[in-house]
């Protein structure tokens, strides 16, 4: 089962960035990545919120 997210951390380093994720019980996993591959989760990021962005708000693309 998937735990819940705590916190997100993403620090510059001298050849990319380090993501740091901690989960609700505490676990943290370390990860690096290029600007690339940030560039890519970011707009994954953006994608999926776009796409729930209506029924977040409860618009009704029937009513616009």
């Amino acid at each position: 089962m998937a735990k819940g997210l705590a916190s997100l951390v993403i620090a510059p380093t001298g050849d990319g960035y380090l993501l740091t994720i901690e989960d609700e019980d505490g676990d943290v996993i370390e990860l690096t990545a290029t600007f690339e591959q940030l560039d890519l989760i970011a707009e994954a990021v953006d994608t999926q919120l776009n796409s729930d962005e209506d029924d977040v708000l409860g618009i009704d693309e029937d009513e616009e």
